[in-house]
């Protein structure tokens, strides 16, 4: 949810920074216009002190401007770089906990195999001898449901991981959307 406040600072921080520049943009064809205007002859009394004041209020509001786009896309590409740290982070501990995930489930299926794999030496060893034991094929069985569900959690757990993948696009693309 913090990510959704982030980005909606950084929609308006944008949405700043193009109102300033198209403000920007207007007080440049003024002074422009106010360059290429012709201009009547004033009395002496009354000298162009005035278009230049006024010139001068136009460039010192332009400065104003300028100063603070460059302070926005200042704070702008500040909260960019912030967004990303946070958002590597927040990828990074979810693929490390997934990879925790995933190695519990291959350890437990390991474990179940090697046992398997004793349970089937064990019904080898006995049919070779000619005797049929109940309990080993029992524990055999056994054995082979345990490794069954192994694999099974450890396919729920590669598709968690796909899922998690995917969650980011799907949002978006719900985001969108709406």
């Amino acid at each position: 949810m913090a990510s959704l406040g982030q980005g909606q600072r950084m929609q308006e921080i944008t949405a700043l920074e193009q109102r300033i520049t198209a403000a920007l943009d207007r007080i440049g064809k003024g002074i422009d216009g106010i360059g290429a205007a012709p201009r009547v002859a004033a009395p002496v009394a009354a000298p162009a002190a005035g278009i230049s004041a006024t010139e001068a209020a136009l460039k010192a509001q332009l400065d104003e401007e300028r100063a603070l786009t460059a302070q926005l896309q200042t704070r702008l590409r500040a909260s960019k770089e912030r967004e990303a740290k946070g958002d590597m982070q927040e990828k990074l501990d979810r693929v490390t906990q997934q990879l925790d995930v995933q190695g519990l489930e291959l350890q437990r299926m390991r474990r179940v195999n090697s046992a398997l794999r004793e349970q089937i030496e064990a019904l080898r060893t006995a049919q070779l001898a000619g005797v049929t034991e109940p309990q080993l094929i029992n524990k055999s069985l056994t054995a082979e449901l345990d490794a069954l569900r192994a694999l099974r959690l450890t396919e729920v757990a590669e598709m968690d991981e796909i899922l998690a993948a995917l969650e980011p696009h799907l949002t978006e693309a719900e985001n969108a959307r709406t």
